[in-house]
């Protein structure tokens, strides 16, 4: 299975149990640009186009809100304090890399990024903390097995790492850490 259809299980998942949260996503950004990004990343964001701006919908564990294109480029933007140099995807870096593009926050400053270093780990999905201005190692190898793995943990009430799915009164989507 592709990026698009674990990104399906998610929604279908979100419809059934956390309607909240699946009514707060957009489908496609209307003007969505040619990007130079890998092919998961553009397949995903020709049919999502991210949350209006203030609205949170943390579909990703362990509290992260996807972002469209159209808020991903703007936020790398203001992000960025580290200029291209010759690491590869997926290596420790302090500071947020320019070759990082932000695929979601989570409303403190932290954002989930795919990384567009060179090496053998380009693409894979990085966790940059605000706070400590660092990233330490890749969480996802790809977006194709982080999408997956929600969508399984979703489908199956189990954990990702140390968190666990949670959908509270109102239908809204968190996980709970331990």
């Amino acid at each position: 299975m592709g990026v698009i259809e674990h990104w399906n299980r998610i929604l279908a998942w979100l419809a059934e149990h956390a309607p909240a949260t699946r009514a707060v996503l957009r489908p496609r950004y209307d003007a969505l640009p040619e990007l130079r990004v890998p092919d998961d990343l553009q397949h995903w964001w020709s049919v999502y186009g991210g949350t209006e701006p203030e609205l949170f919908a943390e579909i990703l564990p362990p509290f992260y809100t996807p972002l469209g294109a159209d808020r991903a480029f703007v936020l790398r933007e203001t992000l960025v304090t580290k200029s291209a140099d010759s690491s590869e995807a997926g290596s420790p870096t302090i500071g947020f890399h320019s070759e990082w593009l932000p695929i979601a926050f989570d409303g403190t400053g932290d954002v989930l990024a795919v990384d567009l270093r060179p090496g053998v780990l380009r693409g894979c999905v990085v966790e940059w903390d605000k706070e400590r201005n660092e990233m330490t190692k890749p969480e996802w190898t790809s977006l194709v097995e982080m999408f997956d793995q929600v969508a399984t943990a979703l489908e199956n009430r189990s954990a990702i790492g140390h968190c666990l799915a949670e959908v509270n009164s109102a239908g809204e989507l968190g996980w709970r850490t331990s």
